[in-house]
């Protein structure tokens, strides 16, 4: 069993063949593990080359995730990046895993990119990110931004995660927030792009 981060928290994945070593790639630190799939080590290699385009927006160390997996003819790869507060993801598929890395990277470098402002917001000091580094995506991508239309409040009721998937799916919704009946802390379920479900829990 391989824990690995997702976008909203932490998900668990299940049969990975394979935990490899952390190895750096300039700023970066790599974590390589494997679903289903060979982690070889041209793999590992090519991977590091392509992630290094990042490692100029980078000011000192960090660590990445990298996993891989397979589903039918789908060859995914999973990034995560840890900055301090903030977590930089991209997940791509394709029936190529080299194809799939190329545009995982461009995703990453596309984040960083677009949320530029809101990152030196964050990071004044500039000890983690190079913004010289950073160029901003063109204005007319921005034309568009999606704003905060609606709030909702509501009572927190202790369950299992069992019972929050039924009540997700008897809502409808893709997540549900709920009370860890056993913890008591506030955990969020949530329904992947694979069809399966996340779990989200505070540590």
């Amino acid at each position: 069993m391989f824990i690995s981060y997702d976008f909203m928290g932490i998900i668990i994945l299940n049969s990975i063949s394979q935990l490899t070593y952390m190895k750096g790639v300039g700023f970066m630190n790599l974590n390589f593990a494997g679903k289903n799939v060979e982690v070889t080590q041209a793999l590992r290699d090519v991977t590091e080359k392509k992630l290094g385009k990042l490692d100029k927006y980078f000011q000192r160390d960090i660590v990445g995730n990298v996993t891989f997996s397979t589903e039918k003819n789908r060859k995914i790869i999973e990034v995560t990046i840890n900055l301090p507060g903030t977590i930089l993801r991209a997940e791509e598929s394709s029936d190529d895993m080299y194809a799939s890395i190329d545009k995982a990277v461009d995703i990453l470098e596309r984040q960083i990119r677009k949320y530029k402002t809101r990152l030196q917001k964050r990071y004044k000091n500039n000890e983690t990110i190079r913004f010289e580094n950073v160029q901003p995506l063109p204005v007319e991508e921005y034309n568009e931004k999606p704003t905060l239309v609606r709030k909702k409040k509501f009572i927190l009721k202790p369950m299992s995660s069992e019972e929050a998937i039924l009540q997700m799916e008897l809502l409808r919704h893709n997540f549900f927030v709920y009370q860890d009946a056993e913890t008591e802390e506030i955990s969020v379920i949530y329904k992947r792009k694979d069809g399966n479900y996340g779990l989200i829990e505070p540590e």
